[in-house]
């Protein structure tokens, strides 16, 4: 007589859900990914300088250089041929140049006007990004305009912005990029680029830009030197959110194209409340210390760089972030 007993094995469970089985081959796991990261999804910041022929390693960013435009012009295209749609450009300008209200800002033959009037020109389907605040330019190293007292004015600051902007949007900048966290500058900017005719020119706003302990590197990048104080009374208290989405909301509300948090990967929760509140693109900025983090700990042996800036930068787009600004972009590329 046949005994009706059987010895359960460890796969007999009638378990109604597996998810396991769609994790089971390349394939599957392909077929079923949730977030997907393209070339197109980052911008590259681009560091300039004046001259010919010259690459300056940066040696708290391994790997980045500051470029002369002749150079630049080298990194661009290999960027632009593997899919990068966008580069940001940031000026590392001689000291000479520097002075307390940051004319050097809004000359329209300075250092990125004559970038952006030259990449157009040889990369006419690139987006250009430009960077307005007033830190490269001025000789204390703050985003805007000092008074007696050492205060940041914000008027008198978003003044000289809008000088400067509308110098880039001559040039034919895509996209002006307000960081400077002055209040009111987004309605300010957009009502002079479209009483100039600059209609077209874009603004994205750094709505959510943090008084981070991040920027240390990216300070080196362009030899800013902050003479006194921080930059707490017009950047954001990294303890606060809510504040975050009314400063967003704001610049919605005032003409912002795109909206930016800054830095990425310890805000992950204000980009994915923002894009809750927005219909509008994010942008969120991978910045220079989350590099350099990453790099250090590379050095030392103790991780893979390229594959923890690809969870990184997956990790930033699925919190909600459309497009990233990153340094790891030639080590993001290589894995795509």
């Amino acid at each position: 007589m046949k005994s009706n007993s059987f010895t359960r094995s460890e796969n007999a469970f009638s378990l109604p859900t597996r998810l396991r089985r769609n994790r089971r081959t390349p394939a599957i796991r392909r077929m079923v990914q949730e977030t997907e990261l393209n070339a197109a999804d980052l911008v590259a910041p681009l560091f300039l300088v004046e001259g010919h022929h010259i690459a300056e390693p940066i040696h708290s960013m391994p790997g980045i250089c500051r470029y002369s435009l002749d150079l630049a012009f080298s990194k661009i295209e290999r960027w632009h041929e593997r899919g990068v749609q966008s580069v940001a450009l940031f000026p590392a300008i001689d000291s000479s140049l520097r002075n307390p209200t940051g004319d050097e800002a809004s000359n329209p033959d300075g250092l990125i006007p004559r970038a952006i009037r030259s990449i157009k020109v040889r990369f006419p389907t690139l987006c250009i990004i430009s960077d307005v605040a007033l830190d490269p330019y001025t000789s204390h190293g703050h985003d805007g305009i000092v008074n007696e007292r050492g205060e940041i004015v914000n008027d008198a600051t978003i003044e000289h912005l809008i000088q400067m902007a509308l110098v880039q949007a001559e040039a034919g900048v895509d996209f002006i990029a307000p960081s400077d966290m002055m209040d009111g500058r987004v309605k300010a900017l957009r009502t002079a680029l479209d009483e100039h005719q600059f209609e077209q020119t874009g603004i994205l706003a750094y709505s959510a830009k943090y008084a981070s302990a991040l920027y240390g590197p990216f300070r080196d990048a362009l030899q800013v030197n902050l003479q006194f104080g921080d930059k707490k009374t017009y950047q954001m208290d990294p303890a606060n959110g809510r504040e975050a989405l009314l400063e967003a909301r704001l610049d919605e509300q005032e003409g912002a194209d795109i909206l930016m948090v800054k830095p990425a990967l310890f805000y992950l929760d204000i980009i994915s409340k923002l894009r809750q509140q927005t219909h509008l693109p994010i942008a969120a900025y991978h910045v220079s210390g989350e590099y350099a983090m990453v790099m250090a700990a590379a050095a030392a042996g103790y991780l893979d760089a390229n594959k923890v800036f690809h969870e990184a930068l997956l990790s930033i787009k699925r919190a909600g972030a459309d497009l990233i600004f990153t340094y790891a972009i030639d080590a993001l590329l290589d894995r795509m």
